[in-house]
């Protein structure tokens, strides 16, 4: 009987090396991926969502087998390529990266063709980054105090780049504003990429733009920073000041994560975040988030899912403390 139980454990030890043994376990009951994926970016191409987008599609490609397809999507800051996903079959071909205004759309809009947080399920916060409010060269303004005393002087006379109403750098500038008791005009763009280019041109005076793609114009001196909009100082530029250093408090970081439709198989949802934590911890990608000033996180859904609905909580009351009109 031993030696029965013995050869019993052999052959179900066998069976479980087999090569298709591995791969049941590896990949999901309704064998996903077996065609292309959609990775909808929400704004134009060139600027930080779409950069990181691009990295992580193609490494994600490499790990399953299958083409990641990034599709630039922008319009109405950010709700256009939401949409999209919303409404898309719920297979795991189609996923949403967005930054945290997925958060802040809840509280900024009366009517969206979408529920922001009943139609998508959260994926995984793939990384954390820091906001920075950065001049035009042609502005003649060296520090944030210098720009409220100048926007204090000339009330309405100043403008911003914005890339649309409830995207984070539109509610952080407008966070700033409200703090600051300034009114700086607000000019609408595509995407960051753009908004660099106009701060660089002189088109507009000031903006609030990922510190990703801020950074290397800064060091080149077509931008100028006047201060990152995290509770602390950037590694990446650390004689920056914060916001808060000027304005007690002030603190309004960011984050990037992935999203599906809802009602996508859960085991589906799970083999995307794991395979995307191993991308995140990559030693060359971990050098490239480094770069970019990104923290890679990779949490799993119910961890994001937890830390997605305290933001959407959290920018409920900043927007109503800074008396932000609902959007139609």
């Amino acid at each position: 009987m031993r030696l029965f139980g013995l050869a019993l454990a052999l052959m179900l030890a066998a069976f479980d090396l087999q090569p298709g043994a591995a791969h049941a376990q590896a990949f999901p009951s309704q064998g996903y991926p077996n065609k292309p994926v959609r990775l909808i970016v929400p704004f134009a191409a060139g600027g930080a969502v779409d950069v990181l987008a691009r990295l992580l599609g193609a490494k994600l490609s490499e790990a399953v087998g299958q083409p990641v397809l990034v599709e630039n999507r922008p319009g109405v800051g950010g709700n256009f390529g939401a949409d999209a996903v919303a409404k898309s079959a719920p297979d795991g071909y189609t996923i949403l990266q967005t930054p945290n205004g997925q958060a802040i759309t809840p509280a900024l809009y009366r009517n969206l063709p979408f529920d922001p947080v009943k139609d998508f399920t959260p994926v995984t916060q793939l990384v954390a980054s820091t906001l920075i409010l950065v001049a035009s060269t042609h502005l003649k303004v060296t520090t944030t105090q210098e720009l409220i005393a100048l926007a204090k002087s000339k009330p309405g006379s100043l403008n911003y780049g914005s890339s649309g109403v409830g995207n984070p750098l539109h509610l952080t500038m407008e966070m700033f504003k409200h703090a600051a008791g300034i009114d700086i005009l607000a000019v609408p763009y595509r995407g960051d990429a753009q908004i660099n280019a106009a701060l660089i041109t002189g088109e507009v005076q000031v903006a609030v733009v990922p510190l990703a793609t801020a950074r290397p114009l800064v060091e080149d001196g077509q931008l100028r920073a006047l201060a990152v909009t995290g509770a602390r100082r950037a590694a990446a530029l650390p004689t920056v000041p914060t916001i808060a250093e000027t304005i007690p408090g002030f603190d309004s970081a960011s984050w990037q994560g992935w999203f599906v439709a809802a009602k996508t198989p859960r085991d589906i949802v799970e083999f995307i975040q794991r395979e995307t934590a191993k991308i995140l911890n990559a030693p060359d990608v971990r050098e490239r988030l480094k770069a970019m000033v990104y923290e890679p996180i990779g949490s799993t859904p119910a961890e994001f899912d937890v830390y997605f609905k305290a933001d959407v909580a959290k920018f409920a009351k900043v927007v109503a403390d800074a008396h932000i009109p609902k959007q139609d």
